[in-house]
């Protein structure tokens, strides 16, 4: 294992563990010291310096390596390109209305509805960016890959169900009432719920998406990948 590779590891496990330690055990010490704001800027810093190794060192990797299989076909292509269409479908509806973004009141917690994104899981952010990383997986499965993003799955799965936890603890009956109409594991029947505007949204976001994806990768994504 080469010096590259180890240095993208340890970047990978800092970028996971900062996030997990500043936004739990830590948060309420620091934010004691800095108060709320600097507690912000600090975490701030902290994850853009903790990505940006784990960017450098992926990149420093480079491509070389054997893949564990061979995700180069129509199949594999087919499936990561629904997969990162659902996720960033998730993604997008999350932005709006979600009682897991900061500074959301008990009341807009309660009076939250199940519905949309939410009727497929209360963490519609969280995996929205785990299937966009697994999608890669699929496509890609090449060490440096596999570690990349192993690290955003287990940044937006393990964070969801911290967060459940520590909500619940400082926000009680509100978020445990949501809790009980939502759902952690993706719903897919509830996929067919969400509003076709979303995913005419998501579709537009996705198709330039995947057409900047040749100019930063070099890789030909999406719809692309078969007309062009």
């Amino acid at each position: 294992m080469d010096h590259a590779f180890l240095f993208l590891i340890a970047g990978a496990v800092a970028f996971i563990g900062s996030h997990f330690v500043l936004s739990h055990p830590l948060r309420a010490p620091l934010v004691r010291i800095l108060g709320e704001q600097g507690f912000m800027g600090a975490y701030t810093v902290v994850s853009f310096a903790t990505l940006g190794w784990t960017i450098w060192a992926f990149r420093a990797v480079g491509p070389g390596a054997m893949p564990l299989w061979d995700g180069t076909g129509t199949v594999p292509w087919g499936i990561a390109s629904g997969l990162t269409l659902i996720g960033l479908t998730l993604l997008l509806g999350s932005l709006h209305g979600n009682p897991a973004l900061p500074q959301m009141s008990d009341a807009k917690i309660t009076a939250a509805r199940a519905s949309g994104v939410f009727a497929v899981t209360r963490h519609p952010m969280m995996w929205g960016i785990a299937i966009w990383a697994m999608a890669h997986v699929i496509v890609a499965p090449t060490p440096r890959v596999l570690v990349l993003m192993a690290a955003m799955i287990a940044l937006a799965l393990v964070g969801a169900r911290l967060q459940d936890r520590k909500k619940a603890a400082t926000l009680g009956t509100s978020w445990v009432d949501w809790s009980a109409r939502t759902h952690y594991w993706p719903q897919i029947a509830a996929l067919g719920g969400i509003r076709p505007t979303l995913w005419a949204v998501a579709v537009l976001v996705w198709l330039a998406a995947t057409y900047g994806h040749i100019h930063a990768a070099h890789v030909y994504a999406g719809v692309w990948r078969w007309v062009m």
